[in-house]
């Protein structure tokens, strides 16, 4: 993932729109008509413009909410996993511990009934 996908989609939904109303523009002022013609394919040409940047908006939210909930379990997998592997470790410990309690007390006694002989 990159650090800068919010400013990646501006700039594309930028460009996007800036194009569309370039291109536009260009389609009228190249082909000649009445005002009321040109005020009218003005207006289609808007909403076509408006359809697909709401479009677009739509994709790039959906991708980014399933890119959202794939990170959310990945991280719910890397915890689940990270405390298994404490419990394992903090397990480990607890029987290193205990063996060396019980090691100690063999040797206290051994040393105890070497001196009583």
């Amino acid at each position: 993932m990159s650090d800068n996908n919010g400013g990646d989609v501006g700039s594309f939904l930028s460009g996007f729109i800036v194009g569309g109303l370039v291109g536009a523009a260009a389609a009228l002022i190249l082909a000649p008509q009445s005002g009321e013609d040109t005020r009218d394919q003005i207006r289609q040409k808007g909403i076509e413009l408006r359809t697909r940047a709401d479009d677009e908006i739509r994709d790039i939210r959906a991708r980014t909410e399933q890119t959202l909930a794939e990170v959310r379990a990945q991280a719910d997998d890397l915890e689940k996993r990270s405390k298994q592997v404490i419990e394992e470790a903090r397990s480990r410990v607890t029987d290193v511990v205990e063996q060396g309690v019980e090691t100690a007390r063999k040797a206290r006694e051994e040393i105890a009934g070497g001196k009583k002989t």
